[in-house]
């Protein structure tokens, strides 16, 4: 009599996100499902929440890490993690300055560094290369922040160079973080505008989402204030 076959389900692996800026966040959890597809993301908004993840997954594979985020002091977070998860490679992307940052973090337990600055491409390849795996060959069409065409990218700064006042406030809130009832209040407007302003940015820039436009606006140089 043959011996039933087994289905052995294939090993799966976690990246965990810990930022208290829940777009950049996105931003990061966009980078890693294109390095690695398969992988679960959690994310993490305190370092007491990513110290609690990362002592609760067995299976983790990858650690991203700002240094500025509720509960941490200089590079405790660092530390702590490492401390939790030795094994686990801890790539920081954080808007940390000082050249001695990169060697510190590391010295602390890190095995990358990152800024904030950096754009979509660097991110992606910076976790390939922890991890092992293929950087993307090619960017998906829709995502114009990583496009290398020069006619495509003049294209682009010319129309953030066309927003008007109004609506380039409303993108650099969006850089910041802020929702749409927290840029309302800030600029005096009614949320309902802010939602149109948003519908007019995202069509100039031709992207779909508010993550997308605020990765564009940060690929041609509008920073990131965090």
């Amino acid at each position: 009599m043959t011996a039933p076959v087994l289905s052995i389900p294939p090993l799966t692996s976690t990246v965990l996100i810990a930022d208290d800026h829940p777009l950049f966040r996105q931003a990061l959890s966009l980078a890693v499902s294109r390095v690695l597809p398969d992988a679960r993301i959690i994310e993490a908004g305190t370092l007491a929440a990513a110290a609690r993840v990362a002592a609760e997954t067995a299976d983790l594979r990858l650690i991203m890490l700002d240094l500025k985020m509720p509960g941490a002091v200089g590079y405790s977070g660092i530390a702590l993690l490492h401390a939790e998860k030795p094994q686990v490679p801890i790539l920081v992307v954080s808007s940390a300055e000082g050249a001695a940052a990169p060697q510190e973090a590391r010295a602390f337990g890190a095995i990358g560094f990152l800024s904030k600055d950096s754009d979509l491409v660097a991110i992606e390849a910076a976790i390939a290369k922890v991890v092992g795996a293929k950087v993307p060959a090619s960017p998906p069409a829709s995502d114009a922040t990583t496009a290398d065409d020069n006619g495509e990218l003049d294209t682009i700064r010319r129309e953030v160079a066309g927003l008007t006042p109004t609506q380039l406030k409303v993108l650099l809130a969006v850089l910041d973080g802020q929702l749409n009832k927290q840029i309302a209040h800030g600029l005096g407007i009614a949320e309902a505008t802010v939602k149109a302003h948003m519908t007019a940015i995202m069509r100039k820039l031709d992207v779909k989402n508010r993550t997308q436009a605020a990765l564009v606006a940060r690929s041609l140089g509008l920073d990131l204030r965090h």
